[in-house]
């Protein structure tokens, strides 16, 4: 993945050697002096090295970076913490509270296909994405809706946290908010291991260190990336060694290195992708393929060595084609290769052999990778939620905005048009409140609780895969998940125009099984209108991809002149054994006048209201930062009793009204700032636990004295 000219900043070096904005400044309790360049002795620790401390502590968590063992020469920049993954352990980490993941990886299925080109079991697709910097990168969110909130998981396989440099450490695991919101999903998500080119700061010690053997001939490093994985909560490793200057011996220890990664794993369900750069000479020599230079590292005479092998740029038709046909003669997927779609310059403006990968007219050859997609975000001027979303959904659906109508002959073929979405809804309760993980304000109930803007993708909810399947005689109206209001979150689900005719919008593709006091639950609002609104069951699958679902509609509202939110609850009760494999709404409006109708909120259970979580306990500050009339601040608690979604947490003011500060999966979050109101005494909190149906518990309580 290097870029060829040593001169520009590299592919594989999203951060740079140059260090970013000053952040955080944390020295490890018990450090050491400054390491020298050399490789420290086997069995030494390696001293977390930090700059020069800000004048007053900065208490705020970050993605955790390592390097393997011994640390670079010179001092770190600024907002740089030099750590060693060799010193590393899970009882001393001071914030993995807060990077740790908890959503467990949910079960997926596979719905019937919308249309007859998206296939199911063939081409996958990975996703490598640097969601901020390596060194800085938040741990639960941040003050800005300008972020990477990723939302089209239906189509991906595994995402790789990517990141990771010369200069501020090259081993990354991934941010809490990152995994629960993919896990969420169903998606796997991979830490990365980058070893960079020399010209980019590499230094092969790096690489000895990573694959050194003890004296009883174990790899202290797999056994530590494991450690790493298991307390994070995600699941595996990308494994991408681009240092050159090896030889035989070193590729050998490498391989040795992978099974012992593997093997250590394999039990807790953890994966590793090698990426084609080191072969088997030791030499770096980027094959664009799957061939006999690389093969030991996905597949020896023992057996498999990697679960997945990421080809290089330099894949061709016939390399891919050959690739293939080795993995079909190792008694391996051919689809456990991912062939690298470069898309962070050109995004779906990117000229990409299509056919060699995912051919229309035959099976598919491999699986790919797209390298960096965040461009849908990162190449705009307006970086606001609406445009982020409609740049992204033009990647990952295309041009006609509708997986089940692609849009024909175009250059970019968008997964929808590729590969069948998946999805986790298997049973109630289930609720989406069509929250994307940020927003311009945050809202409760139809009121803003907050109003700065925000980010944290971990209170994303399970979407829509298909965005959007629209049927309708008339003129089709807009369809979008919608930031200027909201009943819970900070977006909505906003269809508008004047469509002539009644629309059917498809939502989740489900597997719900159905009982006699099965019951949905609408949260929606008319802007412009009046219009009749109903509720579609399909109790079965369409018979083939691309044939229409069958849907029962179930009259949920009649027109009505007010423009407030409304709670309409629809009785779904079926015999016992029945199944909804799909969820929809339809609208209709009055002739040909405009429609505007917001969906807020949708949920199914079992019971006609829905159920309390229990609430948190113990709940209190951890570390706080004075600064003047505010204060920086750490809570921690300990976690319900029974299933919880997710906790928040507000601030009760003087005259009792509650601001929302922020939520977490975790038990601890991280406040910024908290400014004193008035003259009050105390600030006070109250922590609730959120169901899945977004019921809350009693609050748990505590103060901060001023």
């Amino acid at each position: 993945m290097s870029a060829t000219d040593p001169g520009a900043v590299p592919r594989t070096s999203p951060a740079g050697a140059a260090p970013g904005p000053t952040r955080r400044t944390v020295l490890v309790a018990g450090a050491a002096g400054a390491a020298g360049a050399g490789a420290l002795p086997v069995g030494a620790v390696a001293p977390a090295r930090a700059a020069t401390p800000d004048p007053a502590p900065v208490l705020a968590p970050y993605a955790s970076y390592w390097f393997p063992h011994s640390l670079p020469p010179g001092e770190p920049g600024p907002g740089i913490v030099w750590r060693s993954l060799s010193a590393w352990s899970p009882e001393a980490d001071p914030d993995l509270a807060h990077n740790a993941a908890t959503v467990p990886l949910a079960p997926r299925f596979t719905p019937v296909p919308p249309h007859p080109g998206a296939r199911a079991g063939q081409a996958r697709i990975a996703s490598l994405v640097s969601f901020g910097p390596t060194a800085g990168n938040p741990s639960q969110g941040s003050a800005t809706a300008d972020s990477y909130a990723l939302t089209h998981w239906a189509y991906i396989d595994e995402l790789v946290f990517w990141g990771g440099s010369a200069g501020e450490g090259v081993v990354l695991a991934p941010n809490a908010p990152v995994t629960d919101a993919a896990h969420r999903n169903g998606v796997r998500v991979l830490g990365n291991v980058f070893l960079p080119p020399v010209p980019y700061g590499g230094d092969l010690r790096w690489t000895h260190e990573l694959v050194r053997r003890d004296a009883l001939g174990r790899f202290p490093a797999a056994e530590q990336l494991v450690r790493v994985a298991l307390a994070h909560g995600f699941d595996g490793w990308f494994v991408n060694a681009e240092t050159d200057g090896g030889d035989g011996a070193l590729a050998s220890r490498m391989r040795e290195f992978l099974r012992a990664l593997r093997a250590a794993g394999e039990p807790h369900g953890l994966r590793i992708t090698w990426y084609d750069a080191m072969n088997t000479t030791g030499r770096v020599g980027w094959q664009g393929a799957l061939n006999a230079l690389n093969q030991e590292f996905f597949e020896d005479r023992a057996g498999k060595v990697a679960d997945t092998l990421f080809v290089d740029f330099r894949w061709t038709g016939s390399t891919l084609a050959s690739s293939g046909a080795l993995a079909d003669r190792l008694g391996r997927s051919r689809h456990e290769l991912w062939a690298a779609v470069d898309v962070e310059s050109n995004g779906r403006h990117s000229r990409v052999q299509w056919d060699a990968i995912v051919p229309r007219d035959r099976d598919h050859v491999v699986s790919y990778g797209f390298y960096r997609p965040e461009w849908t975000r990162n190449h705009l001027t307006d970086r606001s939620p609406g445009a982020f979303h409609r740049s992204d959904d033009l990647f990952w659906t295309g041009e006609s905005l509708d997986p089940s109508k692609p849009a024909p002959a175009s250059d970019w073929r968008a997964p929808a048009t590729v590969v069948a979405d998946r999805s986790t809804v298997t049973g109630p309760p289930f609720a989406c409140s069509f929250n994307t993980g940020h927003g311009l304000r945050w809202y409760e109930d139809g009121e803003v609780r907050g109003d700065a803007p925000w980010s944290h993708l971990a209170l994303q909810d399970r979407l829509p895969g298909r965005r959007w399947v629209v049927d309708t005689a008339g003129e089709r109206p807009s369809v979008t998940l919608d930031f200027a209001d909201a009943w819970r979150g900070g977006s909505s689900l906003l269809v508008a125009g004047r469509p002539g005719a009644p629309v059917a919008v498809g939502l989740h593709a489900t597997r719900l099984p159905l009982t006699r006091t099965t019951v949905a639950e609408l949260v929606h609002r008319t802007e412009a209108g009046p219009v009749v609104v109903e509720f579609g069951v399909a109790t079965r699958e369409p018979a083939a991809p691309g044939d229409p679902i069958p849907y029962t509609w179930l009259r949920a509202a009649s027109p009505s002149g007010g423009r407030g939110w409304r709670t309409t609850r629809v009785p779904l009760g079926s015999p016992a054994g029945a199944t909804a494999y799909a969820l929809a709404v339809r609208i209709t409006g009055r002739g040909n006048e405009p429609v505007s109708w917001r969906l807020g909120a949708l949920s199914v259970r079992d019971t006609a209201l829905p159920r309390h979580p229990a609430p948190p306990t113990n709940l209190e500050p951890a570390a706080t930062a004075r600064r003047g009339d505010s204060v920086e601040l750490r809570l921690t608690w300990h976690r319900a009793a029974g299933p919880v979604r997710h906790y928040e947490l507000h601030r009760v003011l003087p005259d009792g009204t509650r601001r929302f500060l922020g939520g977490t999966c975790a038990a601890a979050l991280y406040v910024p700032s908290v400014p004193r109101a008035g003259r009050e005494r105390a600030a006070r909190f109250e922590l609730r636990s959120v169901g899945e149906t977004y019921a809350t518990s009693a609050p748990a309580r505590t103060e901060l004295s001023w």
